[in-house]
């Protein structure tokens, strides 16, 4: 039988346990919305520090501040998601058309007397017939009306988007006004010893400040940057291409070349292949664009704008922002790059304390 002494031991812990059971599936449906206000409160304590020293008025501040991070990021954002769903559409109809007349890249050349030409035509009949032969076609046939589902089901759910960030900008309101409280119980509540949360507090100040200025602002500005080339040198899906490129440019060294380069090839062959100087002329400036601008920008930041104060690696930022954006959505994609290291952190300072 279990006396009155242990169960006393063990009876606090099971409550402990239930109730941390019953606070994680209470919190558990707005847990994306309650982690992004606490990024956006981060990320606005700057501004909202800078206009509080002006106008001495705490509310006002904290609704100026949002305002800032609104104009800056949700209306860019608004006229992305619009523009991404349009070039979703017509990848989803080109890639259907082209399949239906039997092509994989949409394009034929004609010219009889060109070597190079018949090679690309050959590739053409040699990817389609590798495809077909293993079953690779029948897969993209069935995976176009799921894409054309998830496309339709993004925009229906855009009204819940926006209704959730409206939820955010007040929870975060909440939380710039009673910062200090809520971080002192947060402090409070956790299972450590001082030493050990400073530490954590110190490292998170850390890699935050890299992750998000130094890598994921990086990458944005080198993203932004790659779709107004790519729209001026008339590269197909322009703005898709440039989110793909944003990811890339966290792999180091190759980083945004896995995406001009190639653009640049594609547009310099179409040039070739159907006469077209000035398309072929547009392909290398695209080259030329790539080399200079995009893959350099990153250093120009970094030595002038950015200061990285955390040893945060590329991979590491990479791995957080794909864990992240599939466990929490897209806020995940700047909560995951946060989160990783950080639970890295916390398991370095436990294997120095208990192992």
């Amino acid at each position: 039988m279990v006396s009155n002494n242990q169960y006393q031991r063990v009876a606090p812990f099971i409550v402990f346990i239930l109730a941390l059971f019953l606070l994680f599936n209470l919190v558990k449906p707005m847990i994306t919305i309650i982690l992004g206000s606490i990024l956006l409160a981060y990320i606005s304590f700057p501004i909202y520090k800078k206009i509080i020293k002006k106008i001495h008025h705490e509310s006002i501040s904290i609704i100026l501040s949002l305002l800032i991070i609104a104009i800056i990021v949700l209306i860019p954002f608004a006229f992305l998601t619009f523009g991404i769903a349009q070039q979703l559409f017509y990848f989803y109809n080109s890639l259907s058309n082209n399949l239906e007349k039997g092509a994989l890249f949409g394009y034929s050349c004609t010219d009889a007397d060109s070597k190079v030409c018949l090679i690309l035509n050959q590739a053409e009949k040699f990817s389609l017939e590798q495809l077909s032969r293993f079953g690779f076609d029948e897969k993209i046939h069935k995976f176009l009306p799921i894409l054309e589902e998830r496309i339709t089901d993004f925009i229906l759910t855009l009204p819940f988007i926006i209704g959730g960030i409206f939820i955010t900008l007040i929870m975060t309101f909440f939380i710039l006004k009673d910062w200090q409280n809520i971080l002192k119980k947060l402090v409070d509540l956790l299972p450590m010893r001082t030493k050990t949360i400073n530490k954590i507090i110190l490292e998170f100040k850390d890699i935050s400040h890299t992750v998000i200025f130094a890598q994921l602002f990086v990458a944005l500005i080198q993203g932004i940057i790659a779709i107004i080339g790519f729209y001026i040198f008339g590269v197909p899906f322009p703005l898709i291409l440039g989110i793909v490129l944003a990811f890339c440019s966290l792999i180091p060294f190759i980083g945004t070349a896995i995406i001009w380069g190639p653009a640049s090839l594609y547009l310099i062959l179409m040039g070739y292949f159907s006469h077209d100087y000035w398309a072929l002329s547009k392909g290398i400036a695209l080259f030329f664009y790539g080399f200079l601008i995009i893959s350099t920008i990153d250093n120009f930041l970094l030595a002038r704008i950015v200061q990285v104060k955390g040893n945060v690696s590329p991979i590491i930022t990479m791995v957080g922002v794909i864990g992240g954006a599939s466990m929490f959505g897209l806020i995940g994609i700047f909560i995951g790059p946060i989160l990783l290291p950080l639970l890295l952190t916390y398991f370095e300072t436990f294997k120095e304390r208990f192992v």
